[in-house]
């Protein structure tokens, strides 16, 4: 596809081609060939997904950057679809005079015997197939946030890592070193009473992504059937390919998924269980503009969980029509500090923010220096000792929080228009989020949105088996149809890993 003007039949023809060429070739699982890493031997690492031509930069490139910083970690290959990405960050190395071996196809490279582990950095639609191909061929590895895209791979990456034997590391920026984990030992040990609840923000605005007026062309360099993966081969319909598909539920999952769920982990910790909750409920909408993004900008997420329920709050918009080139939403959260991103975790005789502790009055206590370790160096530390119980951000717990993303997603996606009032009605036993509504009905208005012209989408109250992680009851059929998707062969997450 080369013009704006390109069929989507012609498109979908081309890409069907593609496609029958990808079944042709080699597929998983292999047969594992990890070899033992002493603790002299460099480990020998490859990046998986390199970066982004615009911006932003990417992750793959600071995986880079951090890895290559410790010592006995030798970056020795890298893979990416898009080619010119790929051989511009080869350029780099070659300028350091370091040998790096490239590939476009995942398959290609995991067949390789000198690669002790990897980094995954792609869109979340491969995420999980990447980490699972990588356990069967015996690679550790690291994982970028969210672990999935949907429950159903969460789990099949959690099984691959414990069967295979392989070290697999999810980041969070809640379990990185910031004090977060020690503050919450304080409020373990008693010392703030009872836990009532746990409140998560992610007020960051996002401008509109913009909307194209009909199929963009592929770049040259990239193999668009690779980049899709598990994914359907559709046409291009958003400017940029390499960041703005966080916004498409093909690839992405949203705010929530992007930035937020760093958070949505912090949310997790507290609560101190490797379950799910019992119940979901989400509402919420893209208000503001009219663009290519399909997930919502403006979001409440509510969750029953024991021993306290948990509300997660997105805003993608500024703090209101007058404050466009401020970069948070600060109006709701003056009682918490300047806290703008982050958790809050409230109890009886006081509460928690980021590395600090408040009595009732709103009065510092204590501040936490962090003890944990670098995620990356952990990580590497982990894969030397072959104990997945080292690692700060298990595989295990990657899935969880990403499980309670796709939860509150799912409710909203079965959502519906809904009156302000109506809304009000059905939440109003609830208080924590009575309360959360009304900041977020409040937030809307200072940004010129009026509720009752333009209605937010409230999803159902959706029941969880936490052991089978299905939903049950009422709604469960519909819910249970997006814990997993149709994959696109031979780009198959297995049922049996």
């Amino acid at each position: 596809m080369s013009t704006n003007h390109t069929s989507r039949r012609t498109f979908l023809k081309s890409a069907a081609g593609a496609s029958a060429a990808a079944l042709a070739a080699s597929t998983l699982p292999y047969a594992p060939h990890a070899r033992a890493i002493g603790a002299s031997d460099d480990v020998r690492l490859a990046v998986i997904g390199v970066g982004s031509t615009v911006k932003i930069g990417g992750k793959g490139k600071q995986d880079i950057r951090d890895f290559r910083k410790i010592p006995g970690v030798r970056i020795v290959a890298l893979c990416d679809v898009d080619r010119g990405i790929l051989d511009a960050e080869a350029s780099q190395f070659a300028k350091r005079n370091e040998k790096i071996d490239t590939y476009t196809d995942i398959r290609k490279m995991l067949e390789s015997k000198a690669i002790d582990a990897v980094t995954i950095t792609t869109p979340n639609h491969w995420h999980a197939l990447a980490a699972v191909w990588a356990c069967q061929a015996g690679k550790d590895v690291f994982v970028q946030k969210p672990a999935s895209h949907n429950i159903f791979e969460g789990r099949k990456m959690v099984e691959a890592a414990r069967k295979y034997n392989r070290i697999v590391q999810c980041t969070s920026g809640s379990r990185s070193p910031t004090g977060f984990k020690e503050a919450l030992d304080y409020i373990r040990a008693g010392n703030l009473g009872k836990m009532l609840y746990v409140h998560g923000v992610n007020y960051k605005p996002r401008p509109s992504i913009g909307k194209v007026g009909g199929p963009q062309p592929v770049p040259a360099n990239l193999d668009y059937d690779l980049w899709s993966g598990p994914a359907p081969i559709v046409p291009v319909m958003r400017e940029y390919l390499h960041y703005d598909w966080h916004w498409d539920w093909l690839y992405g999952n949203g705010d929530l998924g992007n930035m937020g769920i760093h958070y949505m982990d912090g949310c997790r910790m507290p609560i101190g269980l490797d379950s799910l909750p019992r119940q979901v409920m989400s509402l919420g909408g893209r208000f503001g503009y009219v663009d290519d993004g399909q997930t919502p900008n403006t979001q409440i997420i509510y969750f029953d969980y024991e021993p306290a329920p948990v509300i997660f709050e997105v805003r993608g918009l500024p703090r209101d029509k007058s404050s466009l080139k401020n970069s948070w939403d600060a109006k709701a959260m003056d009682a918490y500090q300047g806290t703008q991103i982050g958790v809050v975790v409230h109890c009886e005789n006081g509460h928690v923010a980021a590395n600090k502790a408040f009595d009732k009055a709103g009065k510092l206590i204590q501040e936490f220096k962090p003890t944990t370790p670098d995620m990356n160096l952990n990580f590497i530390e982990a894969v030397r000792s072959r104990r997945a119980g080292d690692l700060v951000g298990d595989i295990l717990q990657g899935h969880l929080s990403a499980a309670l993303v796709h939860m509150g997603n799912i409710s909203y996606r079965m959502g519906k228009a809904t009156p302000s009032a109506q809304i009000s009605e059905r939440i109003r036993g609830r208080k924590e989020l009575a309360t959360s509504f009304d900041r977020f009905a409040a937030h809307l208005s200072a940004n010129g949105i009026d509720l009752d012209k333009t209605p937010a989408s409230l999803g159902p109250l959706l029941t969880m088996d936490s052991k089978t992680e299905r939903f049950t009851g009422e709604f469960s059929e519909d819910a249970n149809k997006l814990v997993a998707r149709e994959y696109r062969k031979p780009f198959v997450v297995p049922e049996n890993v």
